[in-house]
């Protein structure tokens, strides 16, 4: 089965499937956030003079690393660490970029900058959720995998 029928071949209108993505990605909002957005932070307070796009893109690896680590702890609970991090580390990728440009992407189009304020992290929040939510869908219903 190739690529576009497994997308158009599901049945994307299951609610209990939704309702698992949508608190899979919700998880990947909050570790993504927590790097992301102490990152930035810590730029916009110090004022070190980096280049936006450098910021914005530590930011990005930041958040990867603390989606992956507070993923590895709550599995930790259910598994031993070892396996636990092997699964973190086997978590989707693709979500988790998707995730991190769309909060990016916004913070840059609504503040010119790698800046925070209290008007813009709503919509990079949204921005981060719904951006990925629609994979993360599909690799529940078409493979059977979850982001988390």
């Amino acid at each position: 089965m190739s690529f576009t029928e497994t997308v158009v071949g599901i049945n994307w209108a299951c609610r209990p499937t939704w309702r698992r993505a949508s608190v899979n990605t919700l998880w990947c909002l909050v570790g993504c956030s927590i790097g992301d957005m102490g990152t930035i932070l810590f730029f916009q307070l110090t004022g070190i003079p980096w280049p936006t796009l450098a910021i914005m893109a530590l930011a990005i690896v930041n958040g990867l690393l603390t989606s992956i680590a507070l993923e590895t702890i709550v599995l930790s609970r259910q598994m031993v660490f070892k396996l636990a991090f092997k699964t973190a580390i086997g978590m989707s990728l693709i979500s988790m970029i998707s995730m991190e440009v769309a909060m990016n992407y916004i913070d840059y189009l609504f503040t010119g900058g790698a800046r925070l304020t209290l008007w813009v992290l709503p919509l990079m929040w949204f921005a981060g959720f719904i951006t990925p939510l629609p994979y993360n869908y599909w690799r529940l219903k078409a493979l059977g995998k979850a982001c988390h």
